[in-house]
């Protein structure tokens, strides 16, 4: 299974930001993440309407994570970004395979393995030290 562009990125500023000490904002994620400001402001617009990210508007706002979101498992944020749907949709067209294919279940089977995978491990386990140490050095901009 392949992960969309945006849960990529939402997985990456949860990261970033659950190292941080205090605020950061989405051009300084954008330029540790080496990502379209526009692409990392609508994943956090969707992050904070989750609930994973608390904003602050204004002159002196940003974003910061939001404690509870560390507890979340990646597969809660992968079916959240990606929905629940099946890998491949059979019912799009008329496939003659259908009656005797075994494919689909098979198919099926295999994305709820990767999901409970990914549900055994928490936000909180991706920044776990020394990796958030890491995360923090990576994220430090450069003057």
């Amino acid at each position: 299974m392949r992960l969309t562009r945006g849960t990529d990125i939402a997985l990456r500023v949860l990261m970033l930001t659950a190292v941080q000490d205090g605020q950061t904002t989405v051009d300084e994620l954008a330029t540790a993440l080496d990502v379209p400001r526009n692409h990392v402001a609508k994943v956090v617009q969707r992050l904070a309407h989750s609930g994973l990210l608390l904003t602050v508007r204004g002159r002196s706002g940003g974003l910061r994570i939001a404690p509870e979101a560390l507890g979340w498992s990646v597969g809660q944020l992968v079916r959240d970004f990606e929905g629940d749907d099946e890998v491949i949709d059979c019912e799009a067209q008329q496939c003659p395979l259908r009656g005797a294919c075994r494919l689909r279940g098979a198919l099926r089977r295999a994305h709820q393995a990767f999901l409970a995978e990914l549900d055994a491990v928490a936000l909180r386990d991706l920044v776990a030290q020394p990796t958030g140490s890491l995360l923090l050095q990576l994220s430090a901009p450069t003057r």
